[in-house]
């Protein structure tokens, strides 16, 4: 398979265009009656579980990030029906699917964890006492 044909992703990573199953079916919303007769919303399903192109942290990742999107079997399905056409729906579709595959492609900072200095403690110790003090005064001092 050349590589022009397939669904880049970045510099590493691209998708065969076998492992996108697309179906379509009659999208919802206003559209008269060409809402009723055509099938222009466009379903893709794609298992990232079995993919040959992603790595596994990444396959963990990008199920994580498709949330209600991924089916328990490791499929992502993401329905387009913003517009009028098949075709437009298709792109539409494929390109959030990219779009999501990039996101899981970043790997996440470590977060570093880090403790208040002696001086931020004291400062804010010193407000309390404050505050402390300005609410102790406004107490009913006359008799």
């Amino acid at each position: 398979m050349t590589t022009e044909s397939r669904l880049r992703i970045d510099a590493r990573v691209s998708l065969d265009p076998a492992e996108l199953e697309f179906t379509f079916i009659r999208a919802s919303g206003p559209g008269g009656q060409n809402v009723n007769k055509v099938a222009t919303a466009a379903q893709l399903r794609f298992d990232a579980a079995h993919s040959p192109a992603l790595t596994e942290t990444v396959r963990r990742r990008l199920l994580r990030l498709a949330g209600s999107r991924a089916t328990l079997a490791g499929e992502i399905v993401i329905t387009a029906q913003r517009f009028r056409t098949q075709e437009a729906n298709r792109k539409d579709a494929t390109d959030r699917l990219v779009e999501l595959v990039r996101a899981a492609l970043v790997v996440p900072k470590k977060r570093v964890k880090t403790r208040p200095s002696r001086a931020s403690k004291e400062r804010r110790l010193e407000g309390k006492k404050h505050r402390s003090s300005v609410k102790r005064g406004r107490g009913s001092n006359w008799d």
